[in-house]
Order: C-alpha cells, then structure tokens, then sequence
C-alpha cells in the first residue's frame, strides 16, 4: 500500500490537534499528529502498543508516573495499558506515531 502525504486522510485529534493516516494494515498502523502549541494530546491508556516519535518541536510527555520534555529525534515506547499524553511546547510540534495493533478506533472517525 503507498500513500501518498497530500492524499493522507486528515481528522481532528482534539482541540489544535490533526491527525493524518499514513498506513494500516496487518496488525500495524501509523499516524502523524500535528499540535498547535499549548494543544494537549489527553491522557489516556489503549491495549495497544505504540511507539511515538518526535519529528518537529518539542512536547511535555506523560509515561505512567513519569514526565519528560522530549524534542526532535526523540522517542518513546508505550506498552499497552499504560496512561500516557502530551503538551505541545511549539508551535507545529509533529509526532508520528506507530501502533500494534491496529487503532481500530482510528479508522471509523
């Protein structure tokens, strides 16, 4: 399957947030979500395991009990069950995020 950016179906992830479908299939779905600065990506957990990683700005990451600012070039392991969000601490802070499996959820907003 390719997908091509321009043609990438976009949907709201919340206030000042977007999110584009880059790929699902098989068990593997991934997504680019664009933040406003100040936008907060929710916490919440989800039985699926999800890696994030940073491709612009920067971001106040909650793991868990944990928090951490990460930035450009950083990532983030997310095992399933586990609480996590996020504060955009740019403006056009970008993260692309990778789930296993599928975000079922995802494909029917």
């Amino acid at each position: 399957m390719f997908v091509q950016a321009e043609q990438a179906n976009i949907t709201s992830a919340g206030q000042g947030a977007q999110r584009k479908m880059l790929g699902a299939g098989g068990s593997l779905m991934m997504v680019e979500v664009t933040f406003e600065k100040g936008a907060v990506g929710e916490v919440h957990s989800h039985p699926h395991e999800q890696v994030s990683y940073i491709v612009q700005g920067s971001f106040r990451f909650q793991l868990g009990d944990e928090e951490q600012v990460v930035k450009k070039g950083d990532s983030v392991y997310i095992p399933s069950g586990v609480r996590h969000g996020v504060v955009a601490l740019e403006e056009e802070s970008v993260i692309l995020d990778v789930f296993t499996p599928q975000r079922e959820d995802f494909l029917t907003t």
